[in-house]
């Protein structure tokens, strides 16, 4: 099947989610018949340990717009879904999760958004949430901090499942590691700038327990700052590790000198002075120039590997005449 032959692409990445796959699948396939939707439905099977591929499998014989992808073993929601990025063949492609916590009834009104307002990218905005404060207050916090440093100012839940694409976003954006929670950003680093957001129904979750612990706040603010430090030097990390580097050098060698004449100025005065080594800020300010010329080097060799890359010209191009 050819891209853009059918409307929308329905992503769902799982993890041991066997109990809610047939009525997630049952809901979908009732949404796409109201409102006479060609779609096909991806179930990325990350490694699951109960029945869930069996239960995929059982589903496909049933509809063959159901198609299943499993990995061998379990490697992380962001390769999930970039694996369903490149099987997907919809003008639209929707991506929720399998805990029937996001709605499939949003699905229209976000294939709407996308084919007729013109957005790349439409997010889901999960207002009302039934989860316990343990973990809404971090959200609140995540969101504040990915708002400020991303620049994407309008969207309040980055890391809700539910999003909305046009086909030429997925195709052109890689996720990886657990960048899945900055997908817009991603998004926008590569052109598509048009991002909009949708308040959708939040559920309670109906079977199992949530996958997700503490620590993805933890690994989300150290992935938001890579994100951040790639988009912003990634191409041109000399920019940032030379400039911090001359300025701690010159602070320290500036600091060195101040040490040195004040010496030489109590002598020529004399009156009583120390050796320079028995000094602690010249210990700082040695310190400082090592540091300073190490983090100049890391710019140096860093440039030298970005220069070498076979992607150095590798550019987004909307379009051609």
């Amino acid at each position: 099947m050819n891209n853009h032959q059918i409307d929308i692409s329905v992503i769902v990445p799982l993890y041991n989610e066997e109990e809610s796959l047939p009525e997630l699948a049952q809901w979908i396939e009732r949404v796409m018949a109201e409102n006479h939707f060609t779609y096909e439905i991806i179930f990325v099977n990350d490694g699951s340990t109960d029945r869930s591929w069996t239960v995929i499998e059982e589903l496909a014989e049933k509809n063959p717009a159901i198609h299943g992808i499993s990995f061998r073993r379990n490697y992380g929601k962001s390769p999930a879904l970039n694996t369903g990025f490149s099987a997907a063949q919809g003008r639209v492609v929707i991506t929720m999760d399998a805990d029937l916590q996001d709605s499939p009834d949003e699905i229209p009104e976000l294939y709407r958004m996308i084919t007729e307002e013109g957005y790349d990218l439409v997010s889901g905005w999960k207002q009302k949430r039934y989860d316990p404060l343990s973990k809404t207050i971090p959200t609140k916090l995540f969101n504040a901090t990915a708002r400020k440093v991303s620049g994407i100012h309008n969207l309040h839940d980055f890391n809700c499942g539910l999003k909305a694409y046009r086909c030429e976003v997925v195709k052109h954006i890689e996720v990886y590691g657990d960048m899945h929670r900055y997908i817009p950003y991603l998004a926008k680093n590569a052109g598509f700038n048009k991002i909009g957001e949708k308040v959708v129904h939040h559920q309670a979750r109906k079977y199992g327990t949530t996958k997700f612990g503490l620590d993805r706040f933890v690994n989300g603010y150290l992935d938001l700052m890579t994100l951040w430090f790639t988009s912003k030097f990634g191409a041109k990390p000399m920019h940032f590790f030379g400039l911090l580097g001359s300025l701690m050098f010159f602070i320290g060698l500036i600091s060195t000198m101040v040490v040195g004449f004040g010496k030489l100025w109590r002598m020529k005065q004399g009156l009583p002075y120390s050796l320079v080594a028995d000094s602690p800020y010249f210990y700082l300010a040695l310190t400082m120039m090592l540091l300073g010329s190490q983090f100049f080097l890391a710019g140096f060799i860093g440039e030298i590997i970005a220069r070498n890359s076979t992607r150095r010209n590798d550019y987004e191009i909307n379009a051609r005449l």
